[in-house]
């Protein structure tokens, strides 16, 4: 999230919380970013769904401070923020990373892109990276060598893996 954003002011702020659950209102955030929620953020508990998309500039606040939204009370007007874990499944063969929909996922969250940065440091489009995490194709072998070096770079085979995203 880029300083001089509408919601940047929020991502700052729960970037520097250091608490798990982070509950504020909706005035709270609006104080924070110094201007009005819109009425949909007010009225529609959607509006506060963790989406990772670029046309949800207000997800990307929270989800790229490491949050992701717990509960809405559109009554008390509240939201609870709560940190999370990427979780991911690790496929190797012949101790090389399978580039599966699931671990090219994993390392764009791992790495706190959304698919446009994702996709503009591997110089593809966004819809390739869609499409690689949809199963729609898989990355071909350049590509597969390139996501194993920006693996490397965050330790993305090191951390503790679950069942996939």
């Amino acid at each position: 999230m880029k300083p001089g954003r509408k919601y940047y002011p929020l991502f700052e702020h729960l970037q520097h919380c250091n608490q798990e659950a982070v509950t504020l209102t909706f005035a709270d955030i609006e104080t924070l970013m110094g201007c009005s929620l819109p009425t949909s953020a007010l009225n529609k508990k959607n509006w506060w769904s963790n989406r990772d998309s670029p046309s949800a500039l207000q997800a990307m606040a929270w989800i790229g401070a490491g949050y992701q939204v717990k509960s809405v009370d559109l009554t008390q007007q509240t939201v609870t923020f709560k940190t999370f874990q990427a979780t991911y499944q690790i496929h190797r063969q012949d101790g090389e990373i399978i580039w599966n929909a699931d671990a090219i996922k994993a390392l764009r969250i791992s790495k706190g892109l959304n698919q446009s940065q994702f996709a503009s440091e591997l110089g593809v489009r966004r819809e390739t990276v869609s499409e690689w995490e949809n199963s729609k194709y898989e990355p071909d072998r350049s590509r597969c060598k390139l996501l194993s070096l920006l693996a490397k770079q965050v330790n993305f085979a090191e951390l503790p893996t679950h069942p996939p995203l």
